[in-house]
């Protein structure tokens, strides 16, 4: 099995649709577009392919960009196939479709509601502390 040198990913910004890129392969290339430190999490059902993220993003403040169900995402991330190969590799067509139906115009919506909703929550729980 050899490691693909670049490899075609999503690439999901805050507030913005999904766009097809191709990178290298590499911890560098990765490390630029989120922006930091990278971490991976899997997609709730999809063990086939991986989120990459800023693993500091909310510590950070970066601005938050999707939810996914059982966290929300701050900063930009992507998504790339996963084979437990312990590599990262390039997505199928069929991947790229679902997940740009998946992070599309509806839940850059549902995911700003639920930010808004989150914070209204603390700004009640600070206001009831003062």
């Amino acid at each position: 099995d050899y490691l693909q040198r670049n490899i075609r990913c999503l690439k999901v910004e805050p507030n913005k649709l999904p766009e097809e890129i191709i990178i290298q392969n590499t911890l560098k290339a990765k490390q630029d577009i989120v922006g930091g430190d990278i971490e991976y999490a899997y997609l709730e059902n999809d063990n086939n392919v991986v989120l990459i993220c800023n693993e500091f993003g909310k510590l950070n403040g970066l601005p938050y960009n999707r939810d996914i169900n059982y966290d929300v995402i701050a900063g930009t991330f992507l998504i790339v196939r996963d084979e437990d190969s312990g590599e990262d590799r390039s997505l199928l067509d069929e991947q790229i479709e679902k997940y740009k139906n998946i992070f599309n115009e509806k839940s850059i919506k549902d995911t700003n509601v639920k930010i808004t909703k989150i914070m209204l929550e603390k700004s009640k729980i600070n206001i009831n502390e003062i």
